[in-house]
């Protein structure tokens, strides 16, 4: 890598992408940034598949378990961390790996990010009350860019962007525009699969989870107090395992829902890398962390 680079390995949920920093990490003396949208949550652990201490092998972590439970976390914030963070590892003559597959924090920092207005509660409560393709329809009249861009079942990216537009009088689509990245010199590689290779994955990933006592995890937080109303809720594996607990479906129908939801979360995650031409892409199918991360070094020197 050259002096004062920022690495970023990115790529749809169940490729490999933590197990690939730690290896990079160890060879360049680097540090991680985690840019998963859920990690960052305490007690997330089994559901997000966070590395574990040992997974870790002594590479240091940074944003995971850095917000409450019931707390809440944006793009900005994930930024103006990012920002805080990388001269300081950079100081400590270390690599910055940030990795993860969050689209809107990874955004954040190559795309950038507009400051937009803030939530009228009371709007926002209104339209979250409407129905989803009325409000579909809404954005696509008064925004078609973000219409295309936003899927007609993502209730609260397009409330969002209508209340953007309600209070500025301007489509969210056109600050977008306004918006810059953070001037770092990033070196940004992404890992895929095949698809059948990477929908096994996904399968394994969450009957392990399953194993590893997904159901008593998310009974245990919502003792805690966790509920539909806090932004850790919308985790996928939490909803759908709250489900069950409430005997609404069988442990079956879970594992099911899981599986599909995992999948459909990848598939919106690899069209939004699709939109990046500046990442290099490696195939991670079939391949070891080790394999993988040596090639990546190689196309870094």
């Amino acid at each position: 890598m050259k002096a004062g680079q920022v690495l970023v390995i990115l790529g749809p949920t169940a490729v490999g992408k933590s197990a690939v920093a730690v290896e990079l990490a160890t060879k360049t003396a680097g540090e991680i940034i985690s840019a998963d949208s859920r990690a960052f949550f305490c007690g997330l652990d089994i559901v997000t598949d966070k590395p574990s201490p040992s997974d870790r092998r002594g590479i240091t972590h940074h944003l995971i378990d850095s917000v409450d439970l019931t707390g809440k976390y944006d793009a900005m914030a994930f930024r103006n961390d990012v920002e805080r963070l990388i001269p300081k590892i950079q100081s400590r003559g270390h690599l910055p790996i940030i990795v993860g597959g969050g689209t809107l924090y990874l955004g954040a920092i190559l795309r950038g990010i507009f400051s937009g207005p803030s939530a009228d509660p009371a709007l926002r409560e209104k339209l979250l009350s409407e129905p989803l393709d009325e409000l579909y329809a809404r954005l696509q009249e008064v925004d078609p860019e973000a219409a295309e861009r936003i899927h007609a079942n993502d209730r609260l990216r397009i409330v969002r962007a209508i209340e953007v537009h309600t209070i500025t009088g301007q489509a969210i689509s056109d600050l977008r525009k306004e918006a810059k990245p953070l001037s770092l010199d990033f070196a940004v590689f992404g890992l895929r699969m095949e698809r059948e290779a990477h929908r096994r994955a996904i399968a394994e990933r969450v009957r392990k989870m399953l194993a590893k006592g997904l159901i008593n995890e998310v009974r245990r937080l919502r003792d805690q107090g966790l509920t539909t109303q806090h932004q850790a809720h919308r985790t996928i594996g939490i909803p759908e395992t709250a489900a069950f607990l409430d005997g609404e479906i069988t442990q079956k129908e879970l594992e099911e829902r899981l599986i599909a939801n995992t999948w459909a979360l990848a598939r919106r995650q690899t069209a939004w890398f699709k939109r990046d031409s500046g990442v290099t892409w490696i195939d991670a199918t079939g391949r070891s962390p080790q394999e993988v991360a040596k090639e990546i070094g190689r196309f870094s020197d």
